[in-house]
């Protein structure tokens, strides 16, 4: 089990359009400073980061007053897989492994990056939390998902760029579980708390 941002979609992406693009935006539409609109949704952003309604876009929509999808759009140039991460991807289409992406990603983003990358090809299953009513920092994430792919918490990897996403799978019992390092590209290596840490999905090739 793959995540997208961050695991094989570059988050430099992301993190340009919440941090730079969609402030810029809200400050025009609302007539404010720059760095008072970056302070304000800043603190928006943090007031719900890790519920579902962070990854919604209609959610932020409606609260901005502007459509962030269009947003995502304008720059969709951006949306690039990580370094090794198609690489990785195609291998492991040669070989009886399922591969499924669960993503807390919006049905509108992810179907933007699909449609950028074409990375739909390479999975089994393709899995958001928007399906089930909760990120995949709850414990009903997990629950959903079982139920409906059956996977064996003891024989799954899952690979994942944050950190309280992988406590909650660790937590419902997913024992193998990695982190990816380095989940944008214009930015270091980040700490790997006490999950393992890999740079790069494409250094799980040699394990192939």
């Amino acid at each position: 089990m793959l995540d997208m941002d961050g695991t094989i979609l570059d988050l430099a992406f992301d993190n340009y359009v919440w941090k730079q693009l969609v402030p810029k935006r809200y400050a025009a539409h609302k007539g404010l400073e720059y760095s008072i609109a970056r302070d304000h949704l800043y603190a928006k952003y943090a007031a719900i980061q890790g519920d579902l309604e962070w990854y919604c876009l209609d959610h932020w929509s409606d609260r901005l007053g502007f459509d962030v999808l269009a947003l995502h759009r304008e720059v969709h140039h951006r949306i690039v897989y990580l370094p090794g991460a198609k690489a990785f991807l195609e291998r492991v289409r040669e070989t009886d492994i399922k591969v499924l992406l669960v993503t807390n990603s919006h049905h509108d983003t992810l179907a933007l990056k699909d449609e950028t990358t074409g990375l739909s090809e390479f999975f089994d299953g393709i899995h958001s939390s928007h399906s089930y009513g909760h990120a995949k920092e709850r414990q009903e994430f997990w629950h959903a998902l079982q139920e409906e792919e059956g996977f064996d918490p003891a024989s799954t990897l899952f690979v994942d760029d944050t950190l309280p996403v992988l406590q909650s799978a660790a937590d419902y019992g997913v024992e193998m579980l990695l982190t990816i390092t380095r989940p944008d590209t214009s930015e270091p290596v980040r700490e790997n708390g006490s999950f393992c840490g890999i740079e790069s999905v494409s250094e799980l090739l040699e394990r192939l």
